[in-house]
Order: C-alpha cells, then sequence, then structure tokens
C-alpha cells in the first residue's frame, strides 16, 4: 500500500496488478506504464508487468492500519476484470467489511459484471462504488449497470471526459468526478464539458469534485499539469459525500 497522489483519495490498495484496454478512455492509460516502469525497476509485484495478477498475499494490508484511511482499490487494474473470479473480489470486499474503520473506493469499466455479481452479494456500506465515464458510447451506459447495485454510495469517474456528455441521468448516484487527461499524447478536455457536467451535478444536488485540467488547459493550450491546476471557473471544486 502506498499514499496517493489522486486528489479524491488518501492510499491505494492493490490486490490485483494488470488491466487489458476496454473502451477509449483506456488508450493512455497511466496504469499500463507505471506498471512497467515498476518492472523495470524490479519492484515486488511486478514482475510480469501489466499482465493480471492477483494478489493474495496483499488482502490483509488494510487490516494492518488502525487509523480511519480512504483506500483506492485497484489503483492499478479493475477488480471486476472478467479474468478476476468471483471468490476473489469476495475475498477483497471481505477485508473491506472487517477494516469497517476505512473507506474504500472501488472504480471499474467493467460495470456489466456489477449487477451479476451483487445480485445475492452485499455490498460494504464502507466501499463507495463507481464507474469511469469517459464518453456517450461507452461511458454513460456503465452508469445505469450501477444504479442497480445497492450500494450505499456510488460515484462516476469522469476522467478523461473526452466529449460532450449531454444529458446524465445522476438519480442514485450520490458523487461526481471530472478531470482532464495527461500525459503524452493526452486529449484536450473543453471547458464547456466539465461545466456541463458540474451543472447538472448542481442541479441534481450531488457533490461535485474538479481533479484537473490534465495537459492541456482551458484556453487550449497544452501545458505542464502543475501549470493547468484545478480551477474551473476561477475556483477550486472539491465536494465530496458525507460517509458514515
Amino acid at each position: 500500500m502506498a499514499e496517493s497522489s489522486i486528489e479524491w483519495t488518501q492510499h491505494t490498495w492493490n490486490p490485483v496488478t494488470g488491466c487489458t484496454k476496454v473502451s477509449p478512455g483506456c488508450k493512455h492509460c497511466y496504469a499500463e506504464t507505471m506498471a512497467r516502469r515498476l518492472q523495470a525497476m524490479g519492484a515486488s509485484g511486478y514482475e510480469q508487468g501489466f499482465k493480471l495478477t492477483l494478489h493474495p498475499d496483499r488482502l490483509q494490508q488494510p487490516l494492518q492500519r488502525k487509523y480511519p484511511t480512504t483506500y483506492f482499490v485497484n489503483s492499478m487494474s479493475d477488480l471486476f476484470h472478467e479474468e478476476v473470479p468471483d471468490s476473489f473480489i469476495e475475498s477483497v470486499l471481505a477485508t473491506c467489511s472487517a477494516a469497517h474503520q476505512h473507506t474504500f473506493q472501488i472504480l471499474t469499466k467493467r460495470a456489466e459484471r456489477l449487477p451479476v455479481f451483487f445480485r445475492k452479494r452485499h455490498c460494504p456500506a464502507n466501499v463507495v462504488l463507481g464507474v469511469s465515464v469517459e464518453d456517450k458510447k461507452y461511458g454513460l451506459p456503465r452508469i445505469d449497470y450501477l444504479r442497480k447495485v445497492k450500494a450505499k454510495t456510488r460515484f462516476l469517474s469522469i476522467e478523461p471526459l473526452l466529449e460532450d456528455l449531454g444529458p446524465i441521468n445522476l438519480d442514485g448516484i450520490h458523487w461526481v468526478i471530472v478531470g482532464g487527461e495527461s500525459g503524452p499524447g493526452a486529449r484536450p478536455m473543453s471547458p464547456a464539458w466539465a461545466q456541463n457536467v458540474r451543472d447538472q451535478a448542481a442541479a441534481a444536488g450531488v457533490p461535485f469534485f474538479f481533479k484537473q485540467w490534465g495537459a492541456w488547459g482551458p484556453d487550449g493550450v497544452r501545458r505542464n499539469k502543475k501549470v493547468n491546476g484545478r480551477l474551473l471557473d476561477g475556483r477550486f471544486w472539491d465536494e465530496t459525500p458525507k460517509i458514515t
């Protein structure tokens, strides 16, 4: 486990590493680049690079930390990848339940698996369950699958935002995160696209979090990420849902 530079979490926990691409949002996957870098460095757990790998030895890690912490689960993978057995997902969720002092954020692009898996299983109250939404074709349909799961807190990670999403049904959604793309080959995000999501979240009473502009600024000029910052319309948007 490690402290995270991701603005909306505190630590990462990766009982699974590695993944495969399923949609345009995966094109410039930061986790793939990072995994190959760690493999080259000889880091433990990345001997196979970005090949999907289960790490049962990591399942108990959150139980060793008593101070309440927010964990992003599988920042380097997708827990609901088709090659991850149901039994392993159950083990991850069992840890989440046992480590009740913590909050666990689970994000997936394999949204169609969610209602199937949770049909006869319980989603722990301290699990914040979310789907990635990058565009209309692949991203928006994931929201309907997420809505079918009886989870206490559901969220959308709209990053990288690749186009104007138009109307979004936010019924049953408790948190919305928006961000642009970073790194080599990053695709620009129009301010109007982010504003559209923010305005709909405000109208629906859903907390809105603006993560970053990414490699491109709101003026359409490519710059350093740190220069672009996190301001949208002159202010920070750091709203988060209340999790009890």
